[in-house]
């Protein structure tokens, strides 16, 4: 059942004063361990060592939460069953089922509001029209959290509508969670839309947490905020229950603090799911025994990586210290073993980047309609049944949604399309197809490259088009101390390498360093 419009963050909030003072960041003075910027794989060493339990992690996150959520805006809800799920991985690790210290068990996982769950969370793409409408199920990609044993920790705030409502607003905002704060630079763009997934392990106000990418919500917000982020292979992930765009191009990935524990939630939420049919294709790209064996930190020894210098690294005189960041990181990558293939070329380049010339936008326009509809006509019980209705809404309450300010100008093109059955549409699709196969794909096997490197999230549209996987991991700070990142894309099913090249240049560098809440 969805929960009442309560203020999203108050059920824990009584639970805080009585758990806060008596709290500290150190679980056990003997071993000196911090929960602050610890990895999965140290949670788990914790709780097997008997020095961490569940209840005392999550009681952590709270006192995190309360301490800065209202000043950077991460979580939209907290969820009100907290520290009774805490409760029971801490029963099951006792009982010995399943066995202590693996995977995601006990762990705390903050989900993109636009992610359902069966349970007290609303799941709102931060848009107050779809405040207490009831979802017919978990999400796939929450089902199989719950199934590993995870904690559903509550709902990460995301530019509204996962940034598909209109062209102007601002990346992190929504009407439910306001304005996301970059934790690093409070004035930089936190960028979007995965905002709050990725401000919120930043700031360790979570453990992992999940974004979800239609073309850069989950790499753009992860190098603007220095964590890591997997966009995956479409369909790796199931898309069932969540709030869609387009199911050609969306996918679910996690965003963490570091490459590992990335590894750990894919290997959670990879894999089949009868609700999306995307899956059963994509399911044979995941390899026997999961990610995680992939975290070789040789493993960047003999990958063949390829660097586009234009249009990638034409850097203006603003961001000058990338040019001297990404000399320094080219050569890091071959002292640790990779092969850099340099001065590529991809055909068409300014075409597959510009989503009105390869046809993205007219395709998304014409898929977002259908998929919204089905989305909303599934729910059990919905203040808004179809994309009109939640124009109407906006209409409505213009006030509370910033119409005025930032309109929904993505909404009334995608109600207006013409559908999927338009010959525009279908022209559109076998250009971005062209477009992908003599671009990213020729590259890819004309230099046999286990992986394209760039630097930020400029890439993202080449990704989103052809269904690739990228990953993005912190690659420096700009003088004001904003963050970038590195992105290293492949091919489709090529998770296995990309973790290793990004598992190897992370080990070699330690870039990231936790927020400095600079103004």
């Amino acid at each position: 059942m969805a929960s009442h419009a309560h203020h999203p963050i108050l059920p824990c909030a009584f639970l805080l004063v009585i758990i806060c003072c008596s709290f500290g960041v150190n679980v056990s003075g003997a071993t000196n361990f911090s929960i602050a910027e610890a990895t999965v794989a140290e949670l788990q060493a914790a709780f097997k060592q008997n020095i961490l339990n569940s209840t005392t992690l999550v009681e952590y996150y709270l006192s995190q939460i309360l301490s800065l959520n209202s000043k950077i805006r991460g979580l939209i809800e907290v969820n009100p069953d907290l520290l009774y799920l805490a409760q029971l991985a801490d029963e099951q690790r006792k009982a010995g089922v399943p066995p202590s210290g693996t995977g995601l068990h006990g762990i705390p996982v903050l989900l993109k509001d636009n992610i359902s769950t069966q349970d007290k969370l609303n799941t709102t793409a931060g848009s107050f029209a779809l405040l207490g409408s009831v979802v017919p199920r978990d999400a796939g990609v929450a089902k199989k959290l719950r199934a590993a044993g995870a904690i559903i920790l509550g709902k990460a705030a995301l530019s509204e509508w996962a940034h598909y409502r209109s062209a102007n607003g601002p990346n992190g905002w929504s009407a439910r969670g306001g304005q996301v704060l970059n934790p690093y630079v409070m004035s930089a763009d936190p960028c979007g839309s995965s905002t709050g997934s990725a401000i919120s392990v930043a700031t360790n106000m979570a453990a992992v947490s999940l974004g979800t990418e239609t073309d850069g919500s989950i790499l753009c917000p992860a190098y603007s905020n220095s964590v890591v982020g997997i966009k995956p292979t479409l369909g790796l992930t199931s898309r069932a229950g969540v709030v869609p765009i387009s199911p050609r191009q969306d996918t679910v990935g996690p965003i963490c603090r570091t490459v590992s524990d990335a590894a750990y939630v894919l290997d959670a939420i990879a894999g089949y799911d009868p609700y999306d049919t995307a899956t059963s294709t994509a399911s044979e790209f995941i390899p026997p025994g999961g990610y995680v064996q992939f975290l070789n930190a040789s493993g960047l020894k003999g990958k063949r990586l390829g660097i586009v210098r234009n249009p990638f690294f034409n850097f203006t005189t603003a961001t000058s210290y990338m040019t001297q960041a990404f000399q320094m990181h080219f050569q890091t990558l071959s002292q640790f073993g990779a092969i850099l293939v340099d001065n590529l070329q991809i055909a068409n380049i300014s075409a597959i980047l510009n989503s009105s010339q390869s046809g993205e936008s007219y395709a998304l326009s014409a898929e977002f309609k259908i998929a919204l509809n089905n989305y909303l006509s599934g729910l059990v019980a919905s203040p808004i049944r179809t994309l009109a209705d939640a124009i109407a809404f906006n209409n409505n309450y213009s006030t509370l949604e910033m119409i005025p300010q930032y309109g929904q100008s993505l909404f009334l093109l995608a109600e207006n399309s013409t559908g999927t059955s338009d010959p525009l549409y279908k022209a559109a699709l076998a250009n971005m197809l062209s477009l992908t196969e003599n671009g990213f794909v020729k590259l890819m096997m004309d230099n046999n490259l286990d992986a394209l490197i760039t630097p930020n999230s400029g890439v993202t549209p080449m990704l989103a088009i052809g269904g690739f996987p990228g990953i993005s991991v912190p690659a420096g700070y700009a003088p004001n101390g904003a963050p970038f990142g590195i992105c290293f894309s492949g091919l489709q099913g090529y998770e296995p390498r990309l973790i290793e090249i990004s598992y190897g240049f992370e080990q070699a560098t330690k870039i990231r360093k936790p927020p400095s809440f600079l103004v």
